[in-house]
């Protein structure tokens, strides 16, 4: 078999397939040409052991992101002034949403403290997005000040100007933030308050899988490491 008959097999296996699917599959055939090599035919030439398939299939690199802490997204919070913006974070760090999907949100969509989105990226009708007690009232509140209609608009701002309404709220605190750092940092406090990772992926992020959730979350450090091992054992 040469490497064209590999790649040719691949194709036609995993047509229409993510590239994270494309690279397990490879590295399965990669394994199973291994096993004839290592345990039937020592004179077997791994077909699948080629740089142009390894660079065409090579894994995808980790992203490790800074996960900003509590204590920081709760002082940006409270030192930032304008009520908009101001629940507009909350929204981001408290309920793990997407910018999108804060911008696209309507008075109708409010349901005590749980919030429907509309049309979501996971190809859905709705999802739910559920926030704490006091920031549902807070933006109920909000919504009565700003909306006449259940279809208005609660935040009528563009992309980049949310972007940059976070961006302003970062330099309140010296860090460089960005929307997607306040989700990450709703998924990764959850999680080390000993939600578990179910949870934390399919109802506060919303993903379709925990490998997806699982980059979401920062990196522990020793000291944080030691300091659950303390707590956990007294």
């Amino acid at each position: 078999m040469s490497v064209d008959d590999v790649l040719t097999f691949l194709d036609q296996l995993t047509d229409g397939c993510k590239p994270q699917t494309k690279r397990l599959r490879f590295a399965r055939l990669c394994s199973f040409f291994n096993f004839i090599k290592n345990n039937i035919n020592a004179d077997f030439t791994n077909p699948c052991d080629s740089s142009m398939l390894r660079n065409l299939f090579r894994p995808a690199v980790t992203v490790n992101w800074d996960i900003v802490e509590k204590e920081t997204v709760d002082e940006i919070i409270f030192r930032t002034a304008k009520i908009r913006n101001r629940i507009m974070l909350e929204l981001m760090a408290r309920g793990g949403m997407r910018i999108g999907e804060v911008l696209k949100l309507r008075p109708k969509d409010i349901q005590e403290s749980k919030l429907v989105i509309r049309d979501p990226r996971s190809g859905k009708e709705y999802e739910y997005v559920f926030i704490p007690k006091k920031a549902a009232e807070r933006l109920r509140q909000y919504t009565r000040q700003v909306c006449q209609t259940p279809d208005d608009r609660i935040f009528p701002i563009s992309y980049e100007a949310a972007r940059i309404a976070v961006r302003k709220a970062g330099h309140l605190v010296n860090i460089a933030l960005k929307p997607h750092d306040l989700r990450r940092h709703a998924a990764t406090y959850a999680s080390r308050s000993g939600v578990p990772i179910e949870i934390v992926s399919k109802i506060i992020l919303r993903h379709a899988n925990l490998a997806t959730t699982q980059r979401y979350l920062g990196k522990i450090s020793d000291a944080e490491a030691i300091r659950w091992i303390d707590n956990l054992y007294g």
